[in-house]
């Protein structure tokens, strides 16, 4: 008798999951496209009213040489506009994860370097805005010890 009672109560727990792993998947794409977007009009554009769009209430940062905060964002952003104009950025690949956003990235500077190989991972709120930021950046070697690429 327990197991007749087990097998239906198994299986709507999976019926009504669908529609909670529908919602994710909408809400990943989202947090993709929002995190591109972001991306977009900070680093290529350099404009600190676009990316703004993109950001929460709060933005917490864990780049240990960018300041923390969407002051010390828009700070960093005025640094970039200044020093390293011709910096553009090639997303390579997207992947989420529930509320976290992670871009490869082909980081380009001027002068005709080879640039860095850079992940971001980003956080985001319940409302598809970002609020807090990782990175890790790698500099792309003249010489490889394999035939690979980075991207």
């Amino acid at each position: 008798m327990v197991r007749k009672l087990l097998i239906p109560i198994a299986l709507a727990g999976t019926l009504t999951s669908a529609p909670a792993l529908a919602e994710r998947s909408r809400s990943e794409e989202t947090n993709i496209a929002n995190a591109k977007a972001f991306y977009e009009a900070a680093i290529n554009e350099k404009d600190f009213e676009k990316a703004r769009a993109y950001m929460g209430d709060k933005y917490i940062q864990h780049n240990p040489i960018a300041p923390d905060g969407i002051e010390g964002f828009k700070g960093f952003l005025d640094y970039l506009k200044k020093n390293s104009p011709g910096r553009l950025a090639d997303i390579k690949a997207a992947f989420a994860d529930g509320d976290y956003v992670i871009l490869h990235v082909h980081g380009l500077g001027s002068g005709g370097s080879r640039g860095n190989a850079v992940i971001d991972i980003f956080r985001f709120d319940t409302n598809g805005k970002i609020i807090e930021h990782w990175d890790v950046i790698q500099p792309i070697p003249e010489k490889a010890a394999n035939s690979n690429t980075m991207f």
